[in-house]
């Protein structure tokens, strides 16, 4: 089996599979700029702090913000759910980027991003993580897969 290991880097061919990655999709009526955006905010256990993540400039300062703010209760069974929720909506409101994941096939997807400490969305420094953002990406393509 292919594997495809991406990062989210501005010049990666996979890029559109990174969460940081400009992916506006809306839900409940608000617009979201990037699945960072929306999985950060929704860690936020007010809506003041929710807002506070909503509002920043890029993925990155998101990902700052989202360090920064009181989690909501039960935070650690929900991330998996709110994720997926988030990259479903991304790739079913941009086609183009549907387009790229439908592209990589039946290829294994990896996040391999070099600051992943804990690794738990992708492989990790040493490469033994739990990629569970890959995982999430295989389940979007086979839904969209089906779709067509």
């Amino acid at each position: 089996m292919r594997t495809i290991r991406f990062r989210g880097g501005r010049s990666d061919e996979y890029r559109a599979l990174s969460n940081f990655c400009s992916s506006p999709f809306v839900l409940a009526g608000v617009t979201w700029p990037t699945v960072e955006h929306y999985f950060q905010s929704a860690k936020g256990a007010t809506e003041k702090d929710r807002e506070y993540v909503r509002k920043a400039t890029s993925p990155r300062y998101a990902r700052e913000r989202g360090r920064t703010i009181k989690l909501t209760p039960c935070w650690d069974e929900q991330k998996d759910r709110v994720m997926l929720f988030a990259l479903r909506a991304k790739f079913k409101q941009n086609p183009n980027l549907a387009e790229v994941l439908l592209g990589t096939g039946d290829a294994k997807l990896v996040e391999q991003a070099p600051w992943d400490v804990n690794s738990y969305w992708g492989i990790g420094r040493d490469g033994r993580g739990k990629n569970r953002l890959g995982k999430l990406l295989m389940k979007v393509r086979a839904e969209l897969q089906n779709d067509e």
